[in-house]
């Protein structure tokens, strides 16, 4: 299994559309998470993001976003390792919300996070609406 696999994870907002694949690859996953409960219509969240612990307390509480990326794994791990098995460079995934500052925040660090502890791969991660916060 090779181990030169970059998974690109991105979160962003649908308002100002998809993001652009600057890899030459094209593909990879594009989740939406706008289905779960949206801290940003609530006014103590409003200035907040993904990354703060209130909103993190918030969305693992009032929403079922525990679930959501538990699915998103079971998607993504088949694909990983078929990746690396086939000696591929890269994959794309990318979390969208209304604003891309709260749900898809968090879904992007989160799978970050697994990715890098438990599949052997480098991780870039990035927020595209991190200048609007």
């Amino acid at each position: 299994m090779s181990n030169s696999l970059t998974i690109q994870v991105r979160s962003f907002s649908y308002k100002n559309g998809f993001p652009e694949d600057d890899s030459g690859h094209g593909g990879g996953f594009v989740f939406d998470c706008r289905a779960l409960n949206n801290p940003g219509r609530y006014e103590p969240y409003k200035k907040q993001t993904g990354l703060d612990q209130e909103v993190i307390d918030f969305l693992e509480a009032k929403s079922r976003i525990q679930d959501f990326l538990s699915d998103v794994i079971r998607l993504v791990t088949p694909s990983v390792k078929r990746y690396q098995e086939r000696g591929f460079s890269h994959l794309s995934i990318q979390f969208g919300c209304t604003g891309g500052r709260h749900r898809s925040v968090y879904c992007a660090e989160n799978l970050s996070k697994y990715l890098s502890s438990t599949m052997g791969v480098q991780v870039e991660l990035q927020h595209l609406e991190k200048e609007n916060w």
